[in-house]
């Protein structure tokens, strides 16, 4: 049966059983991987989840013209020792957290670690940009990579996220936020996947959902002449339709959630910077891997791609139907 309609039931996080890992963060000492951690700290709160922090490392294979320079130390072993510093930095921020935590070092490339372990995971968590060095690649590379290809939703941790002064448990406190969860939508299958997903982190926020489709304007279309440019009068003709069916889709959503608090609304805009202007006043911003040609709010490629590296707020991906092991 195709997924026409959202389902009638409240969508759930995986169940924990099988996500044992919970919230999965990817932690390299960066001062991003840092405001990530604290981040993921609160989700694992918000869902009543464990945390699970990784340090990924990777070893060179170095030849040495003479067996006099070959270190006494093994690299293997040198890298395994100052990824588990790594980790004790990890611990002392998290002094005080409640909940229950696992760290971990992990061999491999930082991004393929951390999309193994994401289909243990509920969440998976990275900032926007780390360190990289010889723990593997740039967080801005596994900020990217991640997304595409975990088995979980994904949330990546801009720049500007503030970690805040408490001190103690209360660090690792839920923030309650009045500004909204928005979703980007194209009416496509996996769009009201990635809806669903956002109705889920709208309801353990107590925040309004916003549904925000983005047309591209007639600029952008493209075309060796003019004659190829639609008609302003048909493009906001389809405007209007699709508009119709996003309140549509509101409607059944509010019908389903009565306590929550939704909004919808259809842009006619380039889409990357209509996306990235709504990131700095929502909350969390909600987008899939895929979308629907030139309603592009959803695609991981140009569009996705840009938003998660230049957003001003969280952004979650939510990967397609088969990747997080569902049926």
């Amino acid at each position: 049966m195709q997924d026409d309609h959202f389902t009638s039931q409240a969508p759930i996080p995986p169940d924990p059983g099988t996500r044992p890992l919970g919230v999965l963060i990817g932690f390299d000492g960066s001062d991003q991987s840092t405001r990530a951690l604290f981040y993921a700290s609160r989700a694992a709160q918000r869902l009543g989840s464990p945390l699970t922090v990784v340090t990924a490392f990777t070893v060179p294979s170095l030849a040495y013209a003479d067996v006099s320079l070959t270190p006494t130390v093994p690299a293997e072993a040198a890298h395994l020792a100052a990824a588990q510093d790594l980790l004790e930095e990890a611990r002392e921020h998290l002094r005080g957290f409640p909940g229950e935590v696992d760290l971990r070092t992990a061999q491999g490339d930082a991004a393929g670690v951390l999309v193994e372990l994401s289909a243990q995971a509920q969440l998976a968590v990275v900032g926007a940009r780390g360190r990289g060095g010889i723990f593997g690649r740039l967080l801005g590379s596994v900020s990217s990579a991640l997304p595409a290809h975990a088995h979980c939703p994904s949330i990546v941790v801009p720049r500007q996220y503030e970690v805040g002064t408490d001190t103690g448990a209360a660090r690792f406190t839920p923030r309650d936020e009045h500004t909204p969860v928005m979703v980007g939508a194209d009416g496509s299958a996996h769009s009201r996947r990635a809806v669903r997903h956002a109705v889920v982190a709208a309801r353990t926020r107590k925040a309004p959902l916003h549904l925000l489709m983005v047309m591209s304007s007639f600029e952008d279309w493209g075309g060796a002449s003019m004659a190829w440019l639609p008609d302003p009068e048909l493009l906001e003709r389809h405007r209007g339709e699709l508009g119709a069916q996003l309140e549509a889709d509101a409607t059944e959503l509010r019908t389903q959630h009565p306590d929550l608090t939704i909004t919808c609304e259809v842009m006619v805009a380039e889409p990357v910077s209509a996306l990235l202007e709504r990131t700095a006043t929502s909350q969390l911003t909600v987008l899939g891997t895929r979308g629907h040609g030139r309603v592009a709010s959803t695609l991981l490629g140009s569009v996705s791609q840009a938003v998660l590296q230049h957003a001003e707020g969280p952004v979650m991906v939510v990967p397609p139907p088969g990747a997080e092991g569902e049926a």
